[in-house]
């Protein structure tokens, strides 16, 4: 329960990075996430200081779940970054969403893939609402490769997801994955970023040392560290449903704050996100009926015997 309950908290840090993200729209994107990763590994070596254990002790990783892990984290922030560079940002964050409903499939077995799509695309069409609110979409051509951008995000991060969810660890995983991160935002900064955008300068306000610290320590830091948690031991296909809601509390949270203007759109997006939610994650009856089944002939053999 609590590992779920982890899991849930890093949703709902996810819907707060637009909302935590207000006071450093002057930065460069991946200058902002070599600050924010670097937070976030910093993280376990304050775990590591009050839990008592050595500082600097080696992580366990093997290659493949350092390159697996790196790739991934960057790889989804790198694409994202590019997609909507190429791509209008509505398009972009609607196609990035596909990754909730993919995860549900591949954590779904045989006998609830099915239901799991139908609860995806109800989730997914609850998104849509937020996205888009009442603006009107038009895929355009000039824009597929920002499309493609958008897509490979969803596929690296319900593919990474669905790894956490099969595989073992520790939590300090996470913040040497974070620390790689960071060093590799930090080069894609000086090769890709104009330094004139953030005038070549590292020295920031106390608004957007705050909005960078909080980044590091919720959505774009923390967040990984309990997600990674979550997949690995709370309720999986529940938090995979349950995604939906980001986009959903990052619009509460910006008509709370006075940024947004409050919409039928967000109840109507709650509506179908929680039905998605019941139907993916609802277990089927005649489970239940063959378990009571299979249980009588032992019954009965008692009974003989």
């Amino acid at each position: 329960m609590m590992a779920t309950i982890y899991g849930l908290l890093a949703i709902v840090m996810w819907g707060a990075l637009a909302l935590l993200g207000v006071n450093t729209k002057g930065i460069p994107a991946f200058q902002l996430l070599f600050l924010c990763f670097f937070i976030s590994g910093l993280l376990m070596f304050v775990r590591r200081f009050l839990t008592g254990q050595p500082l600097f002790q080696k992580p366990a990783m093997s290659l493949p779940q350092w390159l697996f892990g790196t790739g991934a984290l960057f790889g989804f922030h790198f694409c994202y970054f590019l997609a909507l560079k190429h791509a209008p940002a509505i398009e972009v964050s609607l196609i990035c969403y596909l990754w909730p409903m993919l995860l549900a499939i591949l954590l779904a077995g045989k006998s609830t893939r099915l239901r799991a799509l139908a609860g995806g695309v109800l989730g997914f069409l609850g998104i849509g609402f937020i996205i888009l609110g009442d603006a009107d979409i038009a895929f355009n051509g000039e824009y597929v490769s920002g499309y493609l951008l958008a897509g490979a995000c969803a596929l690296i991060w319900s593919g990474y997801s669905w790894y956490l969810s099969k595989s073992s660890g520790e939590p300090d995983d996470i913040g040497w994955l974070s620390l790689a991160v960071a060093f590799l935002s930090l080069l894609a900064h000086f090769l890709l970023e104009d330094p004139a955008q953030s005038g070549g300068r590292w020295q920031f306000g106390g608004e957007q040392w705050l909005g960078i610290i909080l980044l590091g320590l919720g959505p774009v830091g923390g967040a990984f560290y309990l997600w990674d948690l979550g997949l690995k031991k709370g309720n999986q296909k529940l938090l995979a449903s349950l995604s939906f809601c980001s986009p959903l509390i990052s619009s509460v949270l910006l008509a709370l704050a006075g940024y947004n203007a409050w919409s039928l759109n967000i109840l109507i997006a709650l509506t179908l996100i929680l039905l998605g939610a019941l139907i993916a994650n609802k277990k089927p009856a005649n489970k239940r009926i063959n378990t009571e089944e299979n249980k009588l002939p032992s019954v009965e053999a008692g009974r003989t015997g």
